[in-house]
């Protein structure tokens, strides 16, 4: 016949067993309410370490990579929710659309959503269209003078607090500012560094400026009021960092010769 201090052990051993699932299930209702891990991203051409592309597959890119690593991990399907841009994840934020996502973060951001940890520092700068006389910001910021950036995004707010007197128009995808900039029809683009000198190869005569006017940094994200879900996608992006799940999916995506920046 068991003793009591056994009896109380196996309470004990019972009770421990229970509360771990019972905590893994509390995660999980918050950080994939449908059974599904949805991963919010943003589609363009152009890649990087925020941004994904459409396949004939389905989606390529580093948040996606990340997206079915971290649904892995949790034990869920992984589903990926995809938006023309970054501005229309954010708007998203609060409607229930999506879990998790990989995206530039500013100050507009943060009181909609919840931020991890920061895994890509990003130069933003322009590049001017065939033929322009712009060579610097001083030349660019001038009357007339029309700029083009995906709207709602922070490299868009980047440029309109830079120039004061050239018109920062924002359209809501890549492809339709890579066509107007083809054509003429703009002066600039704004844009992260890495993602306009992919455009340059594609746009010979174009010249993306030198110059630097906002570092644009990179997180995880979840929507507001999500706790859990934030200190687990924390941990995720920690141990990504360390153990190769961020080198691998940059190099899985293009980006072999890009170095990880947390800073």
């Amino acid at each position: 016949m068991p003793t009591p201090f056994w009896s109380a052990c196996a309470v004990l051993a019972l009770a421990a067993v229970v509360a771990v699932p019972a905590l893994a299930d509390g995660l999980k209702d918050e950080i994939a309410p449908t059974g599904k891990l949805r991963v919010a991203i943003a589609i363009s051409p152009a890649g990087g370490a925020s941004w994904s592309t459409k396949t004939e597959a389905g989606y390529a890119g580093v948040p996606v990579d990340l997206g079915k690593e971290m649904a892995a991990q949790l034990g869920v399907p992984v589903d990926y929710v995809a938006y023309q841009n970054s501005g229309q994840i954010t708007d998203a934020a609060g409607k229930g659309a999506w879990d998790v996502t990989w995206l530039p973060k500013d100050p507009e951001r943060e009181i909609r959503m919840m931020f991890g940890p920061i895994y890509e520092v990003a130069d933003a700068t322009y590049i001017v269209k065939v033929g322009s006389a712009v060579t610097n910001f001083a030349t660019l910021d001038q009357p007339g003078i029309k700029v083009a950036a995906v709207n709602a995004t922070t490299t868009m707010r980047g440029a309109v607090a830079h120039l004061k007197n050239a018109k920062v128009t924002g359209y809501q995808t890549y492809d339709e500012i890579f066509g107007l900039l083809k054509s003429g029809e703009i002066d600039a683009f704004a844009l992260s560094r890495d993602q306009l000198n992919k455009m340059a190869q594609k746009l010979p005569g174009t010249k993306v400026l030198d110059e630097t006017f906002k570092k644009t940094v990179t997180a995880v994200a979840v929507p507001l009021g999500h706790s859990q879900a934030l200190a687990f996608a924390t941990k995720f992006m920690n141990e990504a960092v360390t153990n190769g799940t961020l080198r691998k999916a940059y190099d899985n995506n293009g980006l072999k010769d890009t170095p990880i920046r947390t800073e």
